[in-house]
Protein backbone atom coordinates (compact mmCIF):
# COMPACT_ATOMS: atom_id res chain seq x y z
CA UNK A 1 0.00 0.00 0.00
CA UNK A 2 1.37 3.40 -0.98
CA UNK A 3 1.79 6.05 1.70
CA UNK A 4 -0.37 9.10 0.99
CA UNK A 5 1.65 12.26 1.59
CA UNK A 6 2.08 15.71 0.10
CA UNK A 7 5.51 17.31 -0.28
CA UNK A 8 6.40 20.99 -0.10
CA UNK A 9 9.83 22.60 -0.05
CA UNK A 10 10.32 25.94 1.67
CA UNK A 11 13.35 28.24 1.77
CA UNK A 12 14.17 31.38 3.74
CA UNK A 13 17.59 33.06 4.11
CA UNK A 14 19.98 30.06 4.29
CA UNK A 15 17.37 27.64 5.68
CA UNK A 16 15.74 24.84 3.68
CA UNK A 17 12.79 22.77 4.93
CA UNK A 18 11.30 19.67 3.29
CA UNK A 19 7.73 19.30 4.56
CA UNK A 20 5.63 16.14 4.33
CA UNK A 21 1.88 16.36 5.05
CA UNK A 22 0.29 13.03 5.96
CA UNK A 23 -3.35 12.48 6.94
CA UNK A 24 -3.46 12.35 10.75
CA UNK A 25 -4.31 14.18 13.95
CA UNK A 26 -2.18 17.34 13.81
CA UNK A 27 1.18 16.38 15.31
CA UNK A 28 4.20 18.32 14.05
CA UNK A 29 7.66 16.70 14.10
CA UNK A 30 10.81 18.63 13.15
CA UNK A 31 14.09 16.71 12.66
CA UNK A 32 12.84 13.88 14.88
CA UNK A 33 11.91 16.21 17.75
CA UNK A 34 8.50 17.47 18.80
CA UNK A 35 7.40 20.86 17.49
CA UNK A 36 7.51 22.53 20.95
CA UNK A 37 10.95 21.10 21.67
CA UNK A 38 12.49 22.32 18.39
CA UNK A 39 10.88 25.78 18.11
CA UNK A 40 11.28 27.18 21.62
CA UNK A 41 9.89 30.70 21.10
CA UNK A 42 6.21 31.53 20.76
CA UNK A 43 6.81 33.67 17.65
CA UNK A 44 8.50 30.87 15.70
CA UNK A 45 5.75 28.41 16.69
CA UNK A 46 3.07 30.86 15.56
CA UNK A 47 4.91 31.37 12.25
CA UNK A 48 4.91 27.62 11.55
CA UNK A 49 1.21 27.15 12.38
CA UNK A 50 -0.06 30.13 10.34
CA UNK A 51 -0.70 28.34 7.03
CA UNK A 52 -2.51 25.43 8.69
CA UNK A 53 -4.69 27.75 10.79
CA UNK A 54 -5.57 29.96 7.80
CA UNK A 55 -6.92 26.95 5.88
CA UNK A 56 -8.42 25.28 9.00
CA UNK A 57 -6.50 22.03 8.37
CA UNK A 58 -4.37 21.94 11.55
CA UNK A 59 -6.15 18.83 12.91
CA UNK A 60 -6.32 16.96 9.57
CA UNK A 61 -2.60 16.43 8.88
CA UNK A 62 0.51 15.18 10.63
CA UNK A 63 3.43 17.37 9.58
CA UNK A 64 6.90 15.83 9.24
CA UNK A 65 9.72 18.32 8.61
CA UNK A 66 13.39 17.94 7.69
CA UNK A 67 15.01 21.37 8.19
CA UNK A 68 18.64 22.41 7.87
CA UNK A 69 20.71 25.56 7.44
CA UNK A 70 20.15 29.05 8.78
CA UNK A 71 18.77 29.79 12.21
CA UNK A 72 15.57 28.97 14.05
CA UNK A 73 13.53 31.90 12.68
CA UNK A 74 14.75 31.27 9.12
CA UNK A 75 13.80 27.61 9.46
CA UNK A 76 10.37 28.55 10.82
CA UNK A 77 9.79 30.76 7.76
CA UNK A 78 10.96 27.96 5.48
CA UNK A 79 8.58 25.49 7.19
CA UNK A 80 5.67 27.92 6.73
CA UNK A 81 6.33 28.16 2.98
CA UNK A 82 6.78 24.39 2.74
CA UNK A 83 3.46 23.74 4.49
CA UNK A 84 1.70 26.23 2.20
CA UNK A 85 3.12 24.55 -0.91
CA UNK A 86 2.19 21.08 0.37
CA UNK A 87 -1.37 22.27 1.09
CA UNK A 88 -1.61 23.49 -2.53
CA UNK A 89 -0.52 20.04 -3.67
CA UNK A 90 -3.28 18.57 -1.50
CA UNK A 91 -6.01 20.93 -2.73
CA UNK A 92 -5.37 23.62 -5.38
CA UNK A 93 -8.46 25.57 -4.23
CA UNK A 94 -6.62 26.54 -1.03
CA UNK A 95 -4.07 28.49 -3.10
CA UNK A 96 -6.17 31.67 -3.31
CA UNK A 97 -6.56 31.91 0.47
CA UNK A 98 -2.86 31.15 1.09
CA UNK A 99 -1.75 33.66 -1.56
CA UNK A 100 -3.95 36.46 -0.20
CA UNK A 101 -2.49 35.88 3.29
CA UNK A 102 1.04 36.06 1.80
CA UNK A 103 2.11 32.48 2.61
CA UNK A 104 2.94 31.51 -0.99
CA UNK A 105 5.58 34.23 -1.41
CA UNK A 106 9.23 33.25 -1.07
CA UNK A 107 11.00 35.92 0.98
CA UNK A 108 13.76 37.03 -1.42
CA UNK A 109 15.96 38.68 1.21
CA UNK A 110 19.09 36.53 1.17
CA UNK A 111 22.13 36.37 3.42
CA UNK A 112 24.91 38.64 2.13
CA UNK A 113 28.41 37.24 2.19
CA UNK A 114 31.22 38.66 4.31
CA UNK A 115 33.79 40.67 2.33
CA UNK A 116 37.55 40.48 2.88
CA UNK A 117 39.13 43.42 4.71
CA UNK A 118 35.86 44.02 6.56
CA UNK A 119 34.28 42.86 9.78
CA UNK A 120 31.10 41.60 8.07
CA UNK A 121 29.12 42.04 4.88
CA UNK A 122 29.02 45.84 5.24
CA UNK A 123 30.59 46.65 8.60
CA UNK A 124 34.15 47.96 8.32
CA UNK A 125 36.92 47.73 10.90
CA UNK A 126 37.26 50.90 12.99
CA UNK A 127 39.24 53.59 11.21
CA UNK A 128 42.15 55.10 13.08
CA UNK A 129 43.56 58.40 11.84
CA UNK A 130 46.69 58.20 14.05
Amino acid sequence: MALLQYLGTGRRKRAVARVFLRPGTGTVTVNGKSFEEYFTTYSSRALVKQALQATETSDKFDVLVNAHGGGIIGQAGAVRLGIARALCEFNIELRGKLKSEGFMTRDAREHERKKYGQKGARRRFQFSKR
